[in-house]
């Protein structure tokens, strides 16, 4: 099925896309929500504490990558829901990977926070 909108209008109708898949996230993944809030709050502390400008960007950008992790998760999680409710291995792997991803993203979030925060308050 080829999709021959092109230039502006396509822009238009991938931001809907985009808006509708951030609307769907946070009305069907309780995890999406509260990763949200956190990241906000997570935001708000990263702006008001006294950092560099490259470390309050690390730190942020590092938040904002649980979220998008956070959100292929859930992607992968409603294909594998939509093919089939019954057991399969294959399926179980790719909603455990999807959460492992998400496990890691948020390692790697608070690996960036508490080495910045040490180094900033040595």
């Amino acid at each position: 099925m080829a999709n021959n909108v092109t230039g502006l209008t396509r822009i238009i109708n991938a931001a809907g896309y985009s808006w509708k898949g951030l609307r769907a996230a946070w009305q069907h993944e309780a995890a999406f929500r509260q990763e949200v809030l956190a990241a906000i709050v997570a935001i708000v502390i990263a702006c008001w504490i006294d950092v560099d400008v490259i470390s309050r960007v690390l730190m942020i950008g590092a938040v904002v990558l649980v979220v998008i992790v956070e959100i292929l998760n859930s992607a992968i999680e409603a294909v594998v829901d939509r093919i089939g409710q019954e057991r399969h291995p294959l399926a179980g792997q790719a909603k455990d990977m999807g959460s492992a991803a998400v496990l890691l993203s948020i390692l790697l979030a608070l690996f960036v926070w508490i080495t910045l925060l040490w180094t900033h308050l040595r």
